[in-house]
């Protein structure tokens, strides 16, 4: 069978090769998408093994005679095999049962048992040796070992020392397959999306059909190289910020407590500086954000005017003493159908209250992404109350970051992403999360404070609630 398929579509073809860390899929990966998800659907083995959760991908491209058609791959493993032939193959085939690779692991897990030491050694030998076998092209037809680009990308002493070779599985993600493939066949990339098949893992939420970008822990040193020589799409997030009102609900001496609008960053970015704290330090030289919201959460937030009122605040904050409460529209319950294996999970789901305690800490595979890990995360406390069948109130008693967004979309949480949420769930106009109440001690006076905040999107949203 072969690996390039004809795309047949009258749709305009990108000007420019896609963004893989933050992108809208372009038509044409859409078509592409939904002709290889109906293979899927078709190939028993294959989905079998995809509906437990698996990454899938298509590059689209055209042929040295203009002809369309498109590329597809799948993450690490497929039914325990990666030569499947309507798919690309391995930058590097490590499965061959007579290669150096699994001839070797075989001679390590016999000396495991009697030489731990010597088996330990010869295993990060190996791994280094498969490191090197994985050699990289670009779009110029330069090449490149996943150690050369690895260590070029992190070229400090500091980053050196922390990421001195790369993950295991690093090179056998779809991304880097697909355009080695692309390159190897003199095709020209126009265009590329990513999309998760099956149930999400216990972890991290992937859910079935969604589109997600590639995972930056391992993608981004070998893609950074891999699409030099290609005209890309920007990193929207060098573009700047569209400039923001920020109402004010209350002003004294000591600090503000402002309402802010979804979109806008709490605190200055790696790239871009806009945010609500850099927008009060010119209004205000010396004032600084008390907590933070993530960029799509609107709602309100204190701004401590002098460093005396922040660490009062802080205070209060380490002390559990600030409460809070959010309102956020929940995804409509998932139908059977739309699931791979028609199963639903109904554990926590009808409860119209009840509390979730999920500990989180960060992926470092794919910042900024969170996962819910038991044995190693940290302690998150989330109570809530549904108001309607879509409108949940929210109470944190922990700061966690993505809390709310995490244990709204889990499976052991409420099943249900916030609407808009482009990490979690689905993304939207905007993330529907609102910080509507806030409770705290004035840092100077100790008067007892509230303030509210009406959620844009609740009137807009009246017919669906």
């Amino acid at each position: 069978m072969q690996r390039f398929h004809p795309l047949h579509s009258d749709i305009k073809r990108p000007q420019r090769f896609t963004y893989p860390f933050c992108y809208e899929p372009h038509p044409l990966c859409r078509l592409a998408a939904e002709q290889l998800q109906d293979y899927i659907g078709r190939e028993t083995a294959v989905k079998e093994d995809a509906d437990r959760g698996k990454m899938f991908g298509v590059l689209v491209a055209e042929q040295q005679d203009g002809q369309l058609g498109y590329l597809a791959a799948y993450s690490g493993l497929l039914a325990g095999r990666n030569d499947w032939p309507y798919f690309v193959p391995p930058v590097y085939d490590a499965q061959q049962p007579d290669g150096h690779y699994k001839t070797t692991e075989r001679q390590i897990s016999a000396l495991t048992a009697d030489q731990p030491l010597t088996a330990r050694k010869m295993s990060q030998d190996l791994e280094t040796w498969l490191f090197h076998q994985y050699r990289v092209l670009n779009a110029r037809g330069e090449e490149k070992d996943l150690v050369e680009l690895w260590q070029a990308y992190y070229n400090r002493p500091r980053l050196l020392r922390q990421y001195p070779l790369p993950p295991g599985g690093t090179g056998d993600c779809c991304a880097p397959k697909l355009l080695q493939y692309a390159y190897q066949q003199r095709l020209r990339p126009l265009a590329m999306a990513e999309f998760w098949w099956g149930k999400p893992t216990r972890t991290e939420i992937r859910h079935h059909l969604n589109y997600y970008p590639a995972c930056r822990g391992k993608c981004k040193p070998l893609l950074t190289w891999m699409l030099e020589g290609l005209d890309v799409d920007p990193d929207p997030e060098t573009l700047g910020r569209r400039r923001m009102e920020i109402p004010i609900v209350y002003e004294d001496a000591d600090l503000l407590v402002v309402d802010k609008p979804s979109g806008m960053m709490t605190v200055p970015g790696r790239v871009d500086d806009y945010s609500v704290e850099t927008v009060m330090q010119e209004r205000y030289p010396g004032s600084i954000v008390a907590h933070r919201l993530d960029m799509g959460t609107s709602g309100l937030l204190i701004v401590a005017k002098h460093m005396e009122a922040y660490h009062a605040l802080q205070q209060q904050f380490i002390k559990h003493d600030v409460r809070k409460k959010y309102l956020a529209l929940l995804e409509p319950h998932q139908s059977s159908s739309a699931h791979p294996d028609g199963e639903l999970n109904t554990q926590n789901h009808q409860l119209t209250s009840g509390r979730i305690t999920l500990p989180l800490r960060p992926d470092p595979m794919n910042r900024p992404r969170q996962m819910v890990d038991m044995e190693h995360g940290k302690q998150a406390i989330t109570d809530y109350k549904m108001l309607t069948d879509r409108l949940v109130e929210l109470r944190p008693q922990t700061g966690r970051t993505h809390q709310l967004r995490l244990h709204c979309a889990h499976p052991d949480g409420l099943a249900r992403p916030i609407v808009g949420d482009e990490l979690y769930g689905t993304p939207a106009e905007r993330l529907m999360l609102h910080a509507a109440e806030l409770w705290f001690r004035h840092p100077t006076t100790g008067r007892e404070m509230h303030f509210e905040s009406e959620a844009p999107f609740l009137s807009r949203n009246e017919k669906i609630m």
